[in-house]
């Protein structure tokens, strides 16, 4: 491996807790030569100091973007609005490549800055297959908060938690009546993670995935009480549920969480929302009668921070400790540079500058 600088960068959004280097895992990257710049942040589940007892130097916030040209930025979620020209190699998830609002824009400050986007969702092996993920805790998490509003025992705002916690809520109460639930993408990461958080709320769910959604039974969707969808659609596929779906007058959906967020992306299959919700607000009423609940938070796995940071930084340490332009890098820049070109010259394109 050629020596490597990793810049961990501090996170622009207030609610996101996780990194995707934990302390432990930043030691055996400076261990094996690694220089690590990792920003100081109040609110990274993990202090400064042990990241500083790992051999990591320390930054203050922001200040990446005067980092050194051949530093790599190592984030999670969206970028701050400036600098307008991205300079630097970023890995982080981009969500520039379907369509998503704001896609274009990102794409255009790395044209505009020489920089290149090496997004996670697209580090994948040779199958496509994501390397590292959050979608485990994602799926737990939506069902959790699903059955919890369901159960009328969601609280707001929301706030970091731990698995135990969060376990304990979960538990049926005597006074709580049965349900019926229903995971749409059951055998993938979020969907068993789903699975797992309904059979700790006591809960059997219908299970559906690739078989079942070829010919979507929307009437058989509609007769369960609560709905967590965790399909991820790469190529169009007709919606779960529309608009006119939400007006069935028997319709049975009470509760229904989109883990997957996909919003303003062409490839959506539930576009009957048209925003995220928030930890500060993580419900919204669709329908008034009868009612039908929206969760949409496209961070979940922030709410149990520890755990899903620890998961995700095994999973994408190995990687880094080989990061390159071959295999599953070279098929992120190359990803990359479709979007570019795909977005055209005044949009996207790479140029010289």
């Amino acid at each position: 491996m050629t020596e490597l600088h990793l810049w961990l960068r501090h996170e622009a959004r207030t609610t996101e807790r996780r990194t995707p280097v934990v302390p432990d895992d930043a030691r055996r990257l400076v261990e094996n030569g690694v220089e690590l710049t990792v920003e100081e942040s109040p609110q990274r589940i993990f202090p400064i100091e042990e990241y500083q007892a790992a051999g990591c130097r320390v930054a203050p916030a922001g200040s990446w973007v005067t980092a050194p040209p051949d530093a790599v930025v190592l984030g999670l979620k969206e970028l701050p609005d400036e600098p307008v020209e991205l300079t630097h190699r970023h890995i982080f998830f981009g969500h520039a490549y379907k369509g998503q609002p704001g896609a274009a824009g990102l794409l255009r400050r790395f044209a505009a800055g020489g920089g290149a986007l090496f997004d996670l969702e697209y580090l994948v092996d040779d199958t496509g297959r994501r390397l590292a993920a959050f979608g485990f805790w994602a799926g737990y998490l939506g069902a959790a908060l699903a059955v919890l509003r369901h159960r009328g025992r969601l609280r707001a705002p929301l706030v970091p938690t731990t698995k135990d916690e969060l376990d304990e809520t979960l538990k049926p109460a005597d006074t709580d009546a049965d349900f019926t639930g229903l995971v749409i993408g059951a055998l993938g990461r979020s969907g068993r993670g789903a699975r797992v958080a309904f059979a700790t709320a006591g809960a059997d769910p219908t299970c559906w995935d690739l078989a079942e959604t070829r010919d979507l039974d929307r009437a058989a969707l509609l007769r369960h009480d609560v709905m967590v969808n965790a399909v991820l659609a790469t190529s169009p596929v007709p919606p779960f549920l529309r608009e006119q779906d939400l007006d069935t007058p028997d319709r049975r959906l009470r509760t229904l969480c989109d883990v997957t967020c996909d919003v303003g992306s062409p490839l959506n299959v539930l576009p009957v929302y048209d925003e995220t919700t928030t930890w500060d607000e993580p419900v919204r009423r669709l329908r008034a009668q009868p009612p039908l609940d929206l969760i949409a938070i496209d961070n979940l796995p922030s709410l149990l921070p520890l755990e899903s940071s620890a998961d995700f930084s095994a999973a994408l340490l190995p990687h880094l400790l080989d990061f390159g332009v071959a295999g599953a890098w070279a098929r992120c820049l190359d990803r990359f540079r479709q979007a570019s070109r795909e977005h055209g010259p005044d949009e996207g394109e790479p140029h010289a500058h």
